[in-house]
């Protein structure tokens, strides 16, 4: 279903960017970063802060990023709120209000010119509440994002791109943005005059982490939790982690489809949940933990992305304020006897957790290590590794 204030109309003077969606909807603004023009899916994200780490999580390959707080990019951009460097994240992103100078003493940059040296696309001037319920009334869009400094687009060509992108259902991206080696992890979280703190103490317990588009701070939280990590390719097998001689396995987060990423992860899973391996699974690894005791997953309408979304605790009532991101969700109308659902949304009642009963097993749809977000749900690095002693 098209919006009005989305519609095919002339170009506007002075339009130099364009978002161009699947139904032939069209909306112009004024382009920045890089130029060229690039598909994938809209989508939106409510956080008010923490952008950097947004169009750096690697969870966002494939898609364009939908900004509903205006004032993106104000407070520039630095080396230290990368979440993945020389990983593909968010595509491009919709912004309302032109980005301004940076106000800020962590400032080392402009959000433009970072995103040009990106290869990002940024589109600015966008309605992105008529955007924003566009998705929320018919689901996230597939789309062409495009800048061109003399505002030269050929539209119909660009629809016909649009239409024939074939979607992030079915689509395996971790595999195009997980680490090519094995490599140890040593830096601990950030803090105030201190940058990256290193861990201390020996003793501390393994933990080999399976990388399917991690975010560095989940990294960063497990260290702080107390324990020394290293990080391995999706594509690694059981055999190999466990001569690694991991105390626990942690799933990390990432892009695409579960399903798709799960045909060569799941029997791996399955296999060290045979052996009894403690496991520890966020977001898109919480989605194949759950594949791997016998749910499924399903394509959400417009999925969750953002800094403020309620989480239920069930197990006491607890209500966690949550940072998400993520498109698909496990089917907790379909779950099996050996799983517990642990966390709800209270947005929609979607599954947000879950635990494998008789194992030291679990995982949650959100991102506890809340890079951007609440910091509600560290509690869980700290649960993790406390169960491998």
């Amino acid at each position: 279903m098209a919006d009005p204030a989305l519609s095919h109309a002339p170009k506007p003077e002075g339009a130099t960017g364009v978002l161009v969606l699947a139904d032939g909807s069209v909306a112009w603004g004024r382009g920045f970063g890089a130029v060229g023009s690039s598909v994938g899916e809209v989508c939106f994200n409510t956080a008010m802060t923490g952008y950097q780490e947004v169009m750096t999580d690697p969870s966002y390959a494939g898609q364009v990023v939908t900004f509903t707080f205006p004032h993106i990019g104000n407070v520039g951009v630095n080396n230290e709120d990368v979440e993945s460097a020389g990983v593909p994240g968010a595509i491009g992103c919709v912004v309302r209000e032109d980005v301004t100078d940076p106000a800020n003493f962590r400032s080392t940059g402009t959000f433009q010119k970072w995103m040009e040296t990106q290869g990002k696309i940024g589109l600015a001037g966008i309605d992105t509440r008529a955007l924003t319920r566009r998705i929320r009334l018919s689901g996230a869009p597939n789309a062409v994002i495009a800048h061109d400094p003399k505002g030269n687009f050929d539209i119909p060509a660009l629809v016909e791109r649009a239409r024939s992108w074939p979607g992030l259902e079915g689509m395996d991206l971790a595999i195009k943005v997980t680490r090519e080696a094995n490599e140890e992890w040593e830096g601990s979280i950030w803090k105030l005059g201190e940058g990256f703190t290193k861990p201390e103490g020996n003793g501390r317990p393994h933990v080999v982490a399976m990388d399917f588009g991690a975010k560095d701070n989940i990294f960063r939280n497990l260290v702080a939790a107390g324990a020394d990590v290293t990080i391995v390719p999706a594509e690694t097998s059981a055999d190999k982690i466990l001569a690694l001689n991991p105390a626990g396995v942690f799933l990390s987060n990432g892009p695409g489809d579960p399903a798709a990423t799960g045909a060569y992860a799941v029997p791996v899973i399955q296999k060290l949940l045979e052996k009894d391996v403690p496991i520890f699974g966020i977001c898109l690894g919480h989605q194949m933990l759950a594949l791997a005791a016998g749910a499924r997953t399903t394509k959400m309408h417009q999925g969750h992305r953002g800094a403020n979304h309620p989480v239920l605790r069930k197990a006491d009532g607890v209500v966690e304020i949550t940072s998400m991101n993520h498109g698909f969700a496990v089917d907790n109308a379909a779950l099996p006897d050996t799983v517990e659902e642990t966390h709800v949304s209270l947005f929609d009642g979607s599954n947000c957790g879950i635990a494998v009963k008789g194992k030291k097993a679990f995982g949650v749809q959100y991102h506890p290590e809340a890079s951007p977000g609440p910091q509600d749900s560290f509690y869980l690095f700290e649960k993790f590794v406390a169960s491998l002693g």
